[in-house]
């Protein structure tokens, strides 16, 4: 009985650092505060594989998913959760045209949509992101640490299109002390 508590009390202190060498996925996350804003940089490190071309080929509407959270680190609670986003990016390939259709949603809002023939630009919307303002009105206070986290979904999900990865498919964070 003793170890088992001991086991749940060490998952739940574990930090996110050592949860994501576990997973063995590399989302690398940079946030840059600026401004009285947090820009957060994130990129998926996987690479285009032929199980992941076959399912954009196909014709279905590929779409990954990232949970983007600014978070407060604590040292004698649980890390409280400040502010969160939803970033989307969708790939729909269309095999009459060879084109690909690419589009990103934050929160549900669409940023962009646009058409491409090349493949690189289609997996780059799909895993690229540059200097998001996520975080724009998030009062953050000075000399304070905090962290992004980014946790990583792809759809669709069935036995014939096997995704890399798997649950929270990938996650990733960056730590950073706000000073003002």
């Amino acid at each position: 009985m003793f170890s088992r508590l001991l086991l749940l009390l060490v998952a739940l202190v574990t930090p996110p650092a050592a949860q994501i060498a576990a997973s063995g996925q590399t989302l690398q996350v940079v946030p840059l505060p600026k401004d009285g804003e947090v820009l957060v940089s994130f990129k998926l490190e996987e690479a285009l594989t032929d199980d992941i071309r076959a399912a954009i080929h196909s014709g279905l509407l590929i779409k990954f998913v990232y949970k983007v959270e600014l978070r407060r680190s604590s040292a004698a609670w649980f890390d409280r959760t400040i502010a969160s986003a939803v970033v989307a990016a969708t790939v729909k390939y269309d095999t009459l045209t060879r084109t690909y259709h690419i589009s990103r949603t934050l929160d549900g809002s669409t940023e962009f949509a646009d058409t491409t023939p090349k493949e690189q630009v289609a997996w780059g919307t799909l895993t690229d992101f540059t200097r998001l303002s996520l975080f724009r009105r998030t009062p953050l206070e000075p000399n304070a640490d905090y962290y992004v986290k980014v946790t990583a979904n792809a759809s669709p999900r069935n036995s014939a299109f096997v995704w890399p990865w798997r649950a929270d498919d990938a996650m990733g964070f960056a730590k950073f002390t706000f000073l003002k």
